[in-house]
């Protein structure tokens, strides 16, 4: 195959992308991996300025960004949103039940099943990060999410589904803290096919301490190192003359 012409059409076909689309991944991919303090300003103007285009397209893209949770308004300005830890450490109690839900449901009623097709589905596709390798990443968080939402979906309830992706929203900005190291990617991978391998065996009490073991150790770990980087940022932010 002839990769050079894929090549040279790349820049180009990044140019395609609507301005609207462009700003709101960059500032998606930047809000992930904290690139920003919870203290800068994101503004119409100050986006528009730097990206060189109107305010229409950065009114859509910052009003995407506020709706998946990564900003807040505050004080007339957009700020990139961040979960006090009391505040994240119950919403991660909360994701707890609801996935543990899940699985408690299909243990006690013997009439509910897990959707085997999704379960393959997320199988092939952890198998596939699995040979390929992951490199750590913030953005890993995205397929964190989907795995632990496809596994809670296959159980049935759409009710269930909608509040851990409320909870996801809510915590998001502070889990990107869990995937900076590549032994917790390798774990995650690694832990994802095990659930799966034991929901699929229909080893259901297995699988939700499991999960309750897996999603528990995620916790500790994003909270002691968001606990050090706010620090940090509180310490920046009073030393900042500008601030």
């Amino acid at each position: 195959m002839d990769t050079s012409l894929a090549t040279s059409e790349e820049p180009t076909l990044s140019r395609r992308r609507p301005a609207r689309v462009r700003i709101y991944e960059e500032l998606r991919a930047e809000l992930l991996t904290a690139t920003h303090s919870p203290f800068h300003r994101f503004t119409e103007e100050n986006i528009a300025d730097r990206f060189v285009v109107s305010r229409t397209p950065v009114r859509d893209a910052l009003a995407r960004l506020e709706a998946d949770g990564l900003l807040v308004k505050r004080d007339g300005a957009l700020y990139r949103y961040m979960p006090t830890l009391e505040e994240f450490t119950e919403l991660y109690e909360l994701r707890i039940l609801l996935e543990s839900h899940g699985l408690d449901r299909a243990i006690s009623d013997p009439t509910v099943h897990h959707e085997a097709s999704v379960l393959i589905r997320e199988q092939s596709l952890w198998h596939a990060r699995l040979d390929d390798g992951v490199t750590p990443d913030p953005g890993f968080v995205d397929a964190d999410e989907q795995f632990h939402v496809s596994l809670l979906r296959s159980a049935g309830n759409g009710e269930l589904v909608t509040a851990l992706e409320r909870v996801n929203r809510r915590i998001r900005p502070i889990r990107m803290h869990d995937y900076l190291t590549q032994d917790r990617v390798d774990a995650t991978i690694s832990e994802h096919l095990e659930i799966l391998e034991l929901v699929l065996r229909g080893r259901l009490r297995e699988a939700r301490d499991f999960l309750r073991t897996h999603v528990g150790q995620s916790q500790s770990i994003v909270e002691a190192r968001a606990a050090r980087a706010m620090q940090i940022s509180h310490m920046n932010h009073r030393t900042d003359p500008h601030a």
